[in-house]
């Protein structure tokens, strides 16, 4: 990625709420967040505790199987749903069509978590956050996040 990270958080298990909570404030105002990294790097612990952050009603699972969970919790009062979407299964931008992700992903009242996102990103909509986690040993992480528009 060519422009510099709006954001850059390290953290570790021990401080991944703190690294959440940072995360949040800046993100919350997007609709899609797409979280890049190498397997085992954590996004699904990340976004795990961003749920927990949020206090999502559900159980937060990773859907390599379901390709899509749904979850909801409260915004100041309002009942909103987070779509949690890995794509890492899919061949290509057309399976994910057929399995709906056009139609979650393209809502505006809701949020939208897409782990694997390179496997379809041409169905990212034109304004959303690029989130990539880099796994730097030791249990420490580094996030950076790009706004693309």
């Amino acid at each position: 990625m060519a422009a510099q990270p709006i954001l850059q958080i390290s953290y570790s298990l021990a401080n991944i709420e703190n690294a959440v909570h940072q995360f949040w404030q800046y993100a919350h105002q997007y609709q899609v967040f797409a979280f890049s990294g190498d397997m085992g790097a954590g996004k699904t612990t990340f976004i795990t505790a961003l749920c927990h952050y949020l206090k999502v009603e559900d159980t937060v699972s990773s859907p390599t199987f379901s390709l899509i969970n749904e979850y909801t919790f409260q915004q100041n009062g309002i009942a909103k749903k987070i779509y949690h979407m890995d794509w890492y299964r899919l061949k290509d931008a057309d399976e994910a069509i057929d399995a709906g992700v056009e139609d979650t992903i393209l809502r505006t009242d809701c949020y939208s978590i897409v782990e694997w996102p390179e496997k379809a990103i041409e169905l990212l909509p034109k304004k959303h956050l690029w989130v990539s986690i880099a796994n730097n040993g030791d249990n420490e992480r580094t996030m950076n996040v790009w706004v693309k528009d």
